[in-house]
């Protein structure tokens, strides 16, 4: 290994919310690991997703590119490894590259770029969410609502005992092949909490006495979304009907427990690292796909733009990346893959250099950025229209093809609760914000593309009529679990 370059250990979660941390400021949830990691790192402050859904983000996290380019439009477009990953990138240079835990991609089978896929979660069937492609004229409504509430509590899941094989199949690489290695590696371990289903390992959730918590922000009976499409999506995603305030306080039990479980396994995983003797030569990444509404604005689950399903934890240590620090400047998962490949020491090629991202080691050590732009799209399951954010400075603006715009000032409104989209004040920066996306994309043209390819799609699988009688699943089982569909459904 040369002296600049280090090893990558890729911790990713799935749907955890960047505030539900201790090194994010939450004043319950206990994340020693985390915080630890950040004390010795980097913290960034204004990380977010590049699509609030799984099958999205996890192809712009891999290929470092935005949904409008790599068109992974939704939980049934899975990335299939014909777009070059950083995985891809770093075996062709001889670098061991080694998955471990969910991935979300269609199959084993695709060269997805790993060396290695170690017990991995791709999507149902190799097709995915079918149902979630039926936007227009209205988003077909899910079949599995009820089961968020009913489910959330103490107990097991397949999902906890996947992430124990998860963590376990990363302890013994760690221990007895990493230090083999002739070049820099990079690990991904990707673990699935805190997705739902909201049920928490026993010990974990007694942690967190539901009579303790308090209710969600804006949970009261004037919080529900008011901006059209997002009211269309949260009355396709209708989880929060069937929740009773006894049964809210469980369900946040659930995840907090979840959190704290998900912690307890970096940590074990972070003393592995350190017991081979590779903490000092080793890059420590950790992030989350997308984060979880959690009962705020009477929603659960993901797929809006707002902080608490866009804005994800990330939080980089090791050779390199400054300590104790905070970093507001706006990053997103595409800045993984200049990340990883500028981390294991390779210079940045032709197609690499124009890639949106830059690496989070060279945002680390700069000063704040207030001209960075986060870009985030949603073009899947509850949507019926495009729906993007642009993160620059202290403005959040969210832009619905179709429909009015939202602008949130982030400064003085952090739980965005005001919006100014239709302030006569803010005109000249919602009009700065619009063309900040539009630099960057052509929403009403990438808005045609993916309604074209997802009713293609639904054409091929026998029309709306039959994938309304499939019926959906409520979550991508764990290997070895069955998909469990479920049929109450209103086309």
């Amino acid at each position: 290994m040369n002296g600049t370059a280090s090893n990558v250990l890729f911790i990713l979660s799935d749907e955890h919310t960047r505030d539900v941390a201790g090194c994010y400021g939450h004043k319950i949830v206990k994340t020693p690991h985390l915080d630890a990691l950040a004390t010795r790192g980097t913290k960034f402050t204004a990380a977010y997703t590049n699509c609030p859904i799984c099958v999205p983000a996890r192809a712009s996290l891999h290929t470092g590119t935005y949904v409008a380019e790599n068109a992974c439009w939704d939980n049934a477009h899975p990335y299939d490894g014909s777009m070059r990953s950083w995985a891809h990138r770093l075996k062709a240079a001889g670098h061991h590259t080694m998955s471990i835990g969910k991935l979300h991609f269609r199959a084993q089978s695709d060269d997805n770029g790993f060396v290695e896929e170690i017990i991995p979660l791709h999507v149902v069937d190799g097709e995915g969410d079918l149902l979630g492609l039926i936007r227009r004229p209205k988003a077909a409504k899910r079949g599995g609502m009820p089961d968020l509430a009913k489910a959330a509590g103490p107990g097991e899941s397949t999902y906890a005992a996947y992430d124990r094989n998860i963590r376990d199949g990363a302890i013994e690489w760690l221990t007895n092949h990493a230090a083999r290695q002739s070049k820099p590696w990079c690990l991904f371990v990707s673990f699935v909490k805190p997705h739902f289903p909201l049920i928490a390992p026993p010990e974990f959730y007694a942690m967190y006495p539901p009579e303790t918590l308090p209710m969600p922000r804006l949970a009261g009976p004037d919080d529900y979304p008011k901006h059209p499409s997002v009211a269309a999506l949260r009355a396709c995603m209708n989880y929060d009907d069937f929740f009773t305030p006894e049964k809210v306080r469980v369900a946040l039990a659930a995840y907090f427990g979840m959190v704290s479980f998900l912690d307890d396994n970096i940590g074990r995983v972070l003393a592995a690292l350190q017991s081979a003797g590779l903490g000092d030569s080793t890059r420590v990444v950790y992030s989350s796909d997308h984060g979880d509404n959690l009962g705020t604005r009477h929603m659960w689950g993901k797929s809006i733009h707002y902080e608490e399903a866009a804005a994800v934890p990330m939080i980089v240590a090791g050779p390199g990346v400054p300590a104790g620090k905070t970093c507001a400047t706006p990053v997103t998962l595409v800045d993984v893959y200049p990340t990883i490949v500028e981390s294991v020491g390779l210079a940045p090629d032709a197609l690499e250099l124009k890639l949106p991202g830059k690496s989070l080691v060279a945002i680390a050590t700069e000063a704040y950025d207030p001209q960075r732009v986060a870009l985030g799209e949603y073009h899947a399951a509850g949507s019926i229209t495009a729906m993007y954010m642009v993160r620059k400075g202290r403005w959040k603006y969210i832009h619905h093809v179709g429909y009015r715009a939202e602008l949130f000032d982030l400064e003085s409104d952090p739980g965005e609760t005001t919006d100014l989209g239709e302030s006569p004040a803010h005109r000249e920066t919602l009009a700065a914000m619009e063309a900040e996306l539009r630099e960057r994309l052509d929403p009403e043209a990438v808005n045609a593309r993916a309604f074209a390819d997802q009713e293609a799609k639904i054409a091929r699988f026998g029309g709306v009529d039959a994938l309304v009688k499939r019926g959906d699943f409520g979550y991508s089982p764990a290997p070895g679990q069955k998909p469990v569909f479920a049929t109450r459904i209103e086309a």
